[in-house]
């Protein structure tokens, strides 16, 4: 997956941007980083490549935080989170970086990501031709009664119907491009999430702090979906119950809060194991890694 998304990028259209790719390998056990060194010891496409090697599995909150303090220490204006499980479009971060300068307190900026061929959710509904054009993201939005957030356009097949750049409730951290005072305002992402929510809460952070957020759908992408931890898994129900409470706790409204500890008592009750593991490490505090095996 990070050979093809490097390929990727290696193919972007660069002029007038100045651009370092910062590969964090999160502690990975199945040759990875040997792998990546053959692709990075020379560059591709004129791109200089730098990787970084964290000898334990940090979670996507501070695994992302290494490669940003590097980043930033390294002068970076700007810095694009991309998941490894995604290929890009050649001008995906010249349309991001535009829509980021149309507006002195955009922040944040998030393109339109497609499922990668295959990995649709609901791969029965699409003919062959509409393969590659579902939206797997085209903006966020968020449900503050039920604590949920979701995606703007999630398996429509692209008609054009979300070309519009506009503002949005949270931007997804699979593609989210950051100014650099961003950063130095609000700060990292939590490494209490570990893996879940962290970008939610980044968002929540940047928006009280004045930044404004976007979605331009000219920057796109298409992701292998849950590529690294598998959709449906053990680790979803864990991580997600967890800091679907953390996060809400931090940020619903109290009507909201209210029917979260309720919730949390029936899974308690009635979820499935790892569910249950979830909710007793919120109230006991149990946050990063947790209890996850």
């Amino acid at each position: 997956m990070t050979a093809n998304c490097l390929a990727s990028i290696a193919k972007a259209k660069i002029k007038g941007i100045n651009l370092n790719v910062v590969i964090v390998d999160n502690g990975s056990v199945d040759g990875s980083v040997e792998k990546i060194k053959e692709l990075t010891n020379s560059k591709i496409n004129g791109l200089k490549f730098y990787l970084i090697e964290s000898k334990e599995n940090l979670g996507f909150a501070e695994g992302n935080n290494v490669g940003l303090r590097y980043s930033l220490a390294n002068e970076a204006d700007y810095i694009c989170l991309l998941n490894n499980d995604t290929r890009v479009s050649p001008d995906f971060l010249v349309q991001l970086i535009k829509a980021a300068d149309a507006g002195e307190k955009i922040g944040i900026v998030g393109g339109k990501i497609y499922f990668e061929k295959g990995y649709e959710f609901y791969k029965e509904r699409y003919q062959k031709k509409d393969l590659g054009k579902v939206i797997w993201y085209a903006g966020g939005k968020m449900d503050w009664q039920n604590v949920y957030a979701s995606h703007r356009g999630v398996d429509e097949v692209d008609k054009g119907q979300y070309e519009t750049v506009i503002e949005t409730e949270y931007v997804n951290g699979c593609l989210m491009l950051v100014k650099r005072e961003v950063f130095e305002e609000i700060g990292f992402f939590d490494p209490k999430y570990y893996l879940y929510f962290e970008e939610n809460d980044f968002c929540q952070r940047a928006k009280k702090a004045g930044f404004k957020l976007f979605y331009a759908p000219q920057a796109k992408i298409w992701h292998l979906n849950a590529g690294s931890s598998g959709a449906g898994s053990s680790l979803h129900d864990y991580f997600l119950t967890r800091n679907r409470l953390l996060f809400g706790f931090r940020w619903a409204p109290w009507r909201a809060k209210l029917a979260l500890v309720k919730e949390s008592g029936r899974l308690l009750l009635k979820g499935r194991e790892w569910q249950k593991i979830g909710v007793r490490d919120f109230y006991l505090g149990r946050f990063g890694k947790g209890s996850w095996n």
